[in-house]
């Protein structure tokens, strides 16, 4: 009786160690799995219809794949649609021209979103959390209101326009609207907390410790800054950094409202070809080719983080 007794009390135990163990495992595996399902299976469906035709039918592309031939040919793939992007600059001329807005709408975002970012941070608990909701505040409005008001602001009867021509700086209404400055204006006011957000969180948790230090060591404030306050925040920027260039290489609103139709981005492009042309297997390819220089700076990122020595 007590062996039974004793052997079921050893038992227990083992079984709520395994059912922990096969938890956490679950728990761990769980993102991977919502990648699988929500990034790695739609790439696939795209990069596949990438090698497909285009045909006048629903959907508008040849059959995926052909289980009633040959296994050699159930993956049926045409190279023509990558082909024919290396022919035509008119797709080159948007990826160049999307790399190029985003990264300097990025170093706009960086020069801006820095010192606000530090300010919030050395700010009192009080004004910190005021702070932190003024720059959380634009979310809790639609994304297409918000520029849609710029529109308002810009446009030759716009707010801006008419307070200049009132005050008496400008004669005739300025061609703010439907410019390059207005896609970078737009674009920036738009993802300039996702610059901040991450800045923050990065300088208020800096030790500030070793800026008393090296103030007591007779370091001046812009040296402090150099030597210690920029190199303890790249983890910060390249974040700040990936979460606003990422998202503004694809973007189509912005450059669609604010630039008009000589914003030739990669956004538009995409549209144009999904829902104008109906030429799913060319739109995919441009998609596959924008998610491989998309992937690029992850990759570096996750690099950086990699071999950056652990304290």
């Amino acid at each position: 009786m007590n062996t039974s007794h004793a052997t079921n009390e050893v038992i227990k135990p083992l079984g709520m160690n395994f059912r922990d163990a096969m938890w956490r495992k679950f728990i761990t595996y769980l993102p991977y799995l919502w990648l699988l399902l929500f990034f790695l299976a739609p790439f696939i469906i795209v990069l596949k219809i990438s090698f497909a035709t285009p045909i006048v039918a629903q959907p508008p592309f040849t059959e995926l794949f052909d289980f009633d031939s040959d296994i050699s040919r159930w993956w049926l793939a045409s190279w023509e649609n990558y082909q024919f992007l290396t022919e035509d600059n008119l797709y080159w001329v948007s990826y160049f021209k999307s790399i190029k807005v985003a990264f300097i709408s990025t170093i706009i975002c960086l020069l801006i979103g820095y010192p606000m970012a530090y300010g919030i941070a050395r700010a009192t608990p009080i004004k910190r959390n005021i702070l932190l909701m003024l720059v959380i505040l634009p979310f809790w409005t639609s994304f297409l209101l918000r520029v849609y008001a710029w529109m308002g602001l810009l446009g030759k009867n716009g707010i801006i326009n008419s307070a200049l021509m009132h005050i008496g700086i400008i004669d005739s209404p300025l061609q703010l609207l439907y410019t390059d400055m207005a896609v970078y204006l737009g674009i920036v006011y738009t993802y300039i907390p996702f610059m901040i957000l991450p800045l923050y969180a990065n300088l208020e948790k800096m030790d500030t410790s070793l800026h008393d230090a090296a103030a007591d060591l007779g370091a001046r404030p812009w040296q402090v800054f150099i030597n210690i306050t920029l190199p303890l925040s790249i983890p910060g920027i390249l974040a700040g950094s990936l979460l606003v260039f990422i998202p503004a290489i694809g973007e189509y609103v912005i450059p669609a409202l604010l630039g008009g139709l000589d914003s030739l981005m990669i956004g538009r492009t995409l549209y144009d070809e999904f829902f104008v042309n109906r030429d799913w297997p060319l739109a995919s390819a441009v998609a596959t080719i924008l998610l491989l220089i998309l992937v690029i700076p992850i990759m570096l990122f996750q690099r950086s983080q990699r071999d950056k020595p652990q304290s």
